[in-house]
């Protein structure tokens, strides 16, 4: 009988480590299939940053040409508008200096 609780026992504790070993195992497994899992969500958490990164750079990009072009156009407008401005003020003063010509002749020649 006391053969048969030996064999008994190390059936139980081989039987035991074994089912240890499976355990740790699987919990090995589990961490791996979690690690995996957790690499896969920084791999698509990071793609979905370039994404938007990519989009926010192509947009201010755009806005900038925008800009860029808006104050292009309105600057020549300026330009223009000051340039007509200029002519204007200087036909005025031309004029004026020939009317001041012209009375200083007559004054000159009437005195």
């Amino acid at each position: 009988m006391g053969i048969t609780r030996i064999t008994s026992l190390v059936i139980v504790l081989t039987t035991a480590t074994a089912l240890a070993a499976f355990a740790q195992e699987g919990t090995l497994q589990d961490v791996k299939q979690g690690a995996k899992k957790a690499g896969e969500t920084i791999k698509d958490g990071l793609e979905t940053a370039g994404e938007k990164t990519k989009e926010a750079a192509e947009t201010v990009g755009e806005k900038t040409k925008e800009t860029a072009e808006t104050v292009g156009k309105k600057t020549k407008e300026t330009v223009e508008t000051i340039g007509e401005k200029t002519k204007e003020g200087a036909k005025t003063a031309g004029h004026k200096t020939k009317k001041a010509v012209q009375k200083a002749k007559a004054e000159a020649t009437g005195d």
